[in-house]
This record gives structure tokens, sequence and C-alpha cells, in this order.
């Protein structure tokens, strides 16, 4: 079982961006570091654990949006005081109804 998300992210200090995983994000749906980096720091930011992803470290998938508006899903785990995205997309129909659900419900607020 993975530790509670925001013990985990409270021990992070950045990303980690190399050849490994930013090209990959990229290339594969147009996401660009930057756009992932936001998700974290906007409201909302749903997150739950991964575990049929998880079988050698835990893995974490993120909805969420860009300063632009841009909703996506973030797939991410977290090696010493770094996140490192895995890899990133558009939300789906499905997700984006969720995330809808969840800003209505919450009006964007962090606390609810």
């Amino acid at each position: 079982m993975a530790d509670d998300i925001g013990t985990v992210l409270a021990g992070t200090s950045g990303f980690q961006w190399d050849e490994g995983n930013a090209p990959k994000v990229v290339d594969r749906h147009g996401v660009e570091p930057g756009e992932c980096e936001q998700v974290f720091f906007r409201v909302p930011f749903l997150v739950s654990y991964d575990p049929a992803h998880s079988k050698e470290e835990p893995r974490w998938r993120a909805l969420g949006r860009t300063v632009a508006g841009r909703r996506l899903l973030v797939v991410f785990t977290v090696r010493g005081p770094l996140i490192r995205v895995l890899a990133a997309r558009d939300l789906n129909r499905k997700e984006r109804a969720q995330y809808a659900e969840i800003v209505a419900r919450t009006k964007g607020r962090p606390d609810v």
C-alpha cells in the first residue's frame, strides 16, 4: 500500500525532467513539461493511487488543469524529493465529466 499522497507530496521540492521522460510526454500527446507542472499547483487537483501500474514503484494519477485551462491527466511517481512525470495527456470524456463534477461540488476550493 502506498503512503498518503499528501505526505508523499509534502516531501517534494521540484520536478525531474530528462531525456527519458520530457520528449516522451511532448511527443506522445503534445503536453509540455511546464503544463504538467502547472497541474500540481492549481485547484482542484485530484490524485489517486494506481495499484495496477505500481509494480516497481508507487504511481499516481492526477487530474487537473493548466493556467490556460487545459485539463490533463498526469501519471507520476516520486523519487526522493522530486516528482517524475511518466506520462501526460488530455482528459478523456469520462475523466472530464469526473473533473467537472468535482469542480462543481467544491467550487474549486482546495479545502473541500
